[in-house]
């Protein structure tokens, strides 16, 4: 596999400057060729250092040009308030993100594939049914939750209104107005227990990122259903994903309502967090993703 270079990059959304690293292969396997590319999003609540720029790097050095980008109102990107997690304004950004891609020079802007990871998957999904020109995707450990499965993770419906409240709050300003993140400690924050990708500095919990969560999210958060998406895509999409990690079988049923080409490959035994950074699950990861996307750009040869 080759190196890749990395190259910092700015393009607007919403009224939003949005930061993001582009990472671009040494040596592209057709030099002078306009090449394929990836947009690359992560998990909930996360910047682009985290998980994002982990597939990217793989990618690169598998010739892709792979790009990782902050979302509005987190990172090194613009946007208020901070770390408001808003799945239409994501969905809306990944639209973005692939827009200026394709206008990238030695960029095929026919040929932009989306790979997303955790959360981010019900947002790329909803890019896709509402018009963002991704030729094929690929869902890493997707979470694609239902109301169904909102209560059972937030307590029931008591946890479910409980959060509303704090977000109702937090809008009217009568609560706080952020949470954690994560924390092992703090009942309140929007991951609480032993996130431990979260709340490791070696792991996830870079200087990059900021450990809060706008509690406003918790209104669009837990009405989020991207199931329904699967039905508007037809490009071809593969889910990589494991028993063993987060809602699998909401996975299954969002690849069963899919209208184009797919697959479901389960990776036995790997935990959600596997998927972030575990070097082996990421590396099976990629290289199922680079099969798909360089399966696509066969069809366009």
């Amino acid at each position: 596999m080759s190196q890749a270079f990395v190259e910092t990059v700015r393009f607007r959304s919403g009224g939003a400057e949005l930061v993001g690293h582009l990472h671009r292969p040494a040596a592209p396997p057709r030099p002078g060729t306009p090449a394929p590319a990836v947009v690359v999003t992560g998990s909930w609540l996360t910047v682009k250092e985290q998980m994002a720029s982990t597939y990217c790097a793989q990618l690169a050095a598998r010739g892709l040009p792979a790009l990782c980008f902050d979302f509005r109102n987190f990172g090194e990107s613009g946007g208020e308030p901070r770390q408001h997690e808003s799945p239409t304004l994501k969905a809306a950004d990944i639209h973005a993100a692939v827009d200026w891609l394709a206008r990238q020079a030695g960029i095929d802007g026919q040929r932009i594939g989306g790979l997303s990871i955790c959360a981010s998957a019900g947002y790329m999904a909803q890019a896709v049914a509402h018009g963002a020109p991704l030729a094929a995707l690929v869902m890493v450990a997707p979470w694609l939750h239902d109301a169904q499965a909102v209560r059972a993770i937030y307590g029931g419906e008591p946890g479910v209104q409980a959060r509303l409240a704090a977000a109702q709050a937090a809008l009217a300003g009568t609560g706080p107005s952020h949470a954690p993140a994560a924390s092992l400690t703090d009942p309140s924050a929007a991951m609480h227990g032993p996130f431990d990708y979260y709340l490791d500095a070696t792991r996830g919990a870079v200087p990059a990122w900021t450990n809060q969560f706008a509690l406003r999210s918790w209104a669009d958060w837990l009405a989020f259903d991207p199931t329904p998406s699967a039905e508007r895509i037809t490009v071809p999409v593969a889910l990589v994903h494991s028993q063993q990690a987060a809602l699998p079988e909401s996975a299954q049923r969002f690849h069963d309502k899919l209208r184009g080409p797919k697959s479901i490959t389960w990776l036995e035994g790997a935990s959600q967090f596997d998927f972030y950074d575990n070097p082996a699950v990421v590396r099976e990861a990629v290289a199922i993703a680079a099969r798909h996307f360089q399966q696509g750009e066969a069809s366009h040869a």
